[in-house]
């Protein structure tokens, strides 16, 4: 009966409160919810009474392990606790993606909180690349992502794309999940390590007489780390009273909107009509690798839930189609540029200009941009690059390019008294877009594996081959296993 008084008491107190308090003795499953008040949120199939995400989780997840807290995961525990307002931004991370994949999870009937495998993963960055060639929030591996559908062309990356990864990394989850009885820990492990090597890691212990708990297993330094961390992790949300912690506020209900729009769209547009910073319009779009959606048509495309408004106004633009007047070309045996300058109606120059081509020689199998027409409108440059030279000031390269000096020193994240390089790449923008999404770089470290070559790891990370040999000023040496090198991808 007591039993029975605290859990009916934990829930009117989650129901109220903010801040949470988790007993050892809290058992979700015990807790049934009889009526709701008129401020409760309602989703097409799903009754959710809590204002906060936090609190939703808490109360159904029907997990609760009661794990010991060894060093290991207290040593993880206390890198969160050093800095607790950054634990705070890193949990608001998932601020835009949570409510998602919680609903996701739900459709699967498994536990609410493997939502906080991002945070492991990726921090909850839809751009995250790993240094293996793991890529988005869910740290999709190439192989994995196209047997979960994640595809893959010269305008998308659905590895990137919050929503759809997230519907795939649950799909894969769920299949791990009844793979291993349900066992979350090696539903984790195997989520890091792969089903297979754990199921060899399984099946050793059986045949030796030893147990096959996650615990119990030889695996890799990697994932045995991976479990630890989300136990700390776990610890810490689902207990946050008790250390003192404020978790951020994320609503219990759709922050984001599903979009459908007519032919194709420039990201930067779209955002200058939605007034939100493009880099957030980029992020939950992460899917669209170019500044623009494909040209199909239809775009989808997932803006703020309180901007949608907009697009139920007059005034959008975006109700009728927004073909772009431009296409992609896939260079074949013959092509020549002043082939495709007259085939397609436009200038060598531009073409050349567009696809920052320093000759005149295509690669067969290239992707090339190339306008429709010679017309102002589609002489669209969605990225230009001034490299510095001797006499060169902002003033002067603003004039030349009709730009303001202040824009042009805001778009390069420069002082306007900035002293210029000799050599030094300036971005240069028009008034249709002021930044691209190719145009920002990170450079990684990549260990080389036996079987490497320079077209494998250029496929893995979508550069060029040339890209990789110059960061690196190869000579005519061949990769060697071990072998670090550095590469330059997109960083978004």
């Amino acid at each position: 009966m007591e039993r029975q008084l605290l859990t009916y008491f934990i829930l009117i107190t989650l129901i109220g409160c903010q801040q949470i308090e988790i007993t050892e003795s809290y058992d979700e499953n015990q807790i049934e919810v009889s009526s709701l008040d008129s401020e409760e949120l309602v989703t097409q199939d799903l009754v959710i009474p809590s204002k906060n995400i936090w609190e939703y989780i808490f109360t159904n997840n029907p997990i609760n392990n009661s794990e010991i807290i060894n060093e290991q995961i207290l040593f993880y525990m206390n890198m969160h606790l050093k800095d607790i307002d950054k634990f705070k931004e890193y949990l608001n991370d998932s601020y835009y993606f949570m409510y998602f994949v919680i609903e996701e999870l739900e459709k699967e009937k498994l536990p609410l909180e493997l939502s906080l495998i991002p945070y492991i993963e990726s921090n909850y960055d839809p751009f995250s690349i790993s240094s293996s060639g793991a890529v988005g929030m869910w740290q999709f591996m190439p192989r994995t992502g196209r047997l979960y559908e994640l595809n893959r062309t010269w305008w998308n990356e659905d590895r990137h794309d919050p929503y759809r990864s997230s519907q795939a990394a649950v799909g894969y989850l769920k299949y791990l999940y009844d793979r291993f009885d349900q066992d979350i820990y090696l539903t984790l492990a195997a989520y890091n390590a792969g089903p297979t090597l754990l199921d060899r890691r399984i099946n050793q212990n059986k045949r030796r007489g030893l147990e096959t708990d996650f615990w119990s297993l030889s695996l890799p330094n990697q994932t045995k780390e991976y479990v630890p961390k989300y136990i700390a992790l776990k610890e810490l949300v689902f207990n946050a009273e008790k250390y003192e912690l404020i978790l951020p506020d994320i609503p219990n209900s759709p922050v984001v909107k599903q979009i459908n729009i007519p032919g194709q769209v420039e990201i930067i547009t779209l955002s200058e009509f939605l007034d939100i910073k493009p880099e957030l319009l980029y992020k939950l779009n992460a899917g669209y690798t170019k500044w623009a959606s494909a040209p199909k048509d239809e775009s989808i495309f997932y803006i703020p839930v309180d901007k949608y408004y907009l697009f139920e106004s007059r005034g959008n633009p975006f109700q009728d189609s927004n073909q772009i007047n431009w296409i992609s070309h896939v260079v074949e045996s013959g092509d020549s540029l002043w082939a495709l300058a007259l085939k397609y109606d436009t200038e060598v120059q531009i073409i050349e200009q567009i696809n920052f081509l320093n000759n005149d020689l295509l690669t067969i199998g290239l992707t090339l941009l190339i306008p429709l027409s010679k017309t102002p409108t589609n002489n669209f440059i969605p990225y230009e690059m001034h490299i510095v030279s001797e006499g060169d000031t902002l003033w002067d390269i603003a004039n030349t390019y009709n730009l303001q000096v202040s824009d042009l020193a805001k778009m390069n994240s420069i002082d306007e008294r900035s002293y210029l390089q000799l050599g030094q790449q300036l971005t240069i923008g028009n008034k249709n877009i002021h930044r691209n999404i190719e145009s920002k770089k990170r450079t990684i470290l990549y260990s080389i594996k036996q079987g490497d070559s320079l077209y494998k790891i250029s496929e893995l990370f979508d550069v060029t081959i040339k890209s990789i040999e110059e960061i690196n000023d190869f000579k005519d040496e061949p990769l060697m296993p071990g072998q670090i090198i550095k590469i330059a991808i997109r960083a978004f």
